[in-house]
């Protein structure tokens, strides 16, 4: 059914972690892209901070797509 096809956590909650936590890969980390949020904690602490410009941009993504899906291919709800 199209119901088991939507995911549980709201993509408004991984997106706005994403956009203020994002350096630290939390949304990510949220919607089971581990190997996303590890890579993006690394390109933060590599950069001095910088790379966390790469978490906003993620979190303005995920907000504005409207079929983004958790790990499992599951779509998160708005």
């Amino acid at each position: 059914s199209a119901a088991s096809d939507v995911y549980k956590r709201q993509k408004l909650a991984c997106g706005l972690l994403q956009i203020f936590l994002g350096g630290l890969g939390v949304g990510r980390f949220y919607s089971g892209h581990i190997g996303i949020a590890i890579a993006q904690i690394l390109v933060t602490i590599f950069t001095f901070g910088i790379g966390s410009v790469w978490g906003l941009i993620d979190g303005i993504v995920i907000l504005c797509n409207d079929k983004f899906t958790d790990s499992k291919g599951k779509i998160m709800k708005d």
